[in-house]
């Protein structure tokens, strides 16, 4: 018989905790609470969790830290910060912290359990012995450990940065809109209010174009961007 998915609910919020735990466990998952981030990060690195959800407001830690740490240590453990704070600011916070996506209070019960399992099914596409060296002009990125480098140079990328370029090295040549990075890459609608699509896009391209003659990552000015593997392309 196959296993629940294990996931670490970090809140301190007794009732809260309680109503993730129920809801949760009916959607067929295995679930640990922890109350504090002290709590969290000992569960988080010795337990076998799929998946950890953490509130932004913790006694002991803000949530962003916790996150930090957890990474720090255990790089591929997807993170969901839930907030009450849902400006572009906090979200770029967390996103620079290693959070895989951000949910914002109040929310509903299915969209937080469609979150899950996007995230998960994100986390299991790179199956042992499928391709994992993606490669764009003289770019290689190890989608399994996440490393790139660029000629004879290695970038270090944040996990969001690495999904980011991963996505644009699954669709070479393609313009993608800022609506389908929002909806693949961050699992959220795009709101035209916020820019952090636009501010990942910079820090990226910072990483692999600034230092290289041959630009790889386009602009399409009122469309979206586009990964060009070729000086040739149009």
């Amino acid at each position: 018989m196959q296993s629940l998915p294990k996931i670490l609910v970090v809140e301190d919020d007794l009732r809260v905790a309680d109503l993730l735990q129920r809801e949760l466990q009916e959607a067929m998952f295995e679930v640990i609470i922890a109350y504090n981030a002290k709590e969290a990060k000992k569960i988080a690195l010795s337990e076998p969790v799929e998946l950890m959800i953490s509130d932004l407001l913790l006694p002991d830690q803000n949530g962003t830290e916790l996150c930090k740490n957890v990474k720090l240590h255990k790089p591929d453990l997807p993170i969901l910060m839930l907030t009450a704070l849902g400006n572009t600011d906090e979200k770029l916070k967390g996103f620079d912290a290693g959070a895989d996506d951000y949910l914002v209070k109040p929310f509903e019960m299915k969209e937080l359990i469609a979150r899950i399992h996007a995230i998960l099914k994100r986390y299991q596409i790179i199956a042992p012995g499928k391709q994992t060296l993606l490669k764009c002009a003289d770019l290689v990125y190890d989608a399994l450990n996440k490393e790139v480098q660029r000629g004879s140079i290695k970038i270090s990328l944040t996990p969001k940065e690495s999904n980011l370029l991963e996505y644009f090295l699954m669709h070479p040549g393609k313009v993608i809109s800022k609506k389908e990075l929002a909806e693949k890459v961050w699992q959220t609608n795009f709101d035209t209010g916020t820019n952090f699509v636009d501010v990942y896009i910079n820090y990226l391209r910072k990483k692999i174009d600034k230092n290289f003659s041959m630009k790889l990552l386009h602009t399409k000015p009122g469309i979206g961007y586009v990964l060009k593997c070729d000086s040739n392309e149009n």
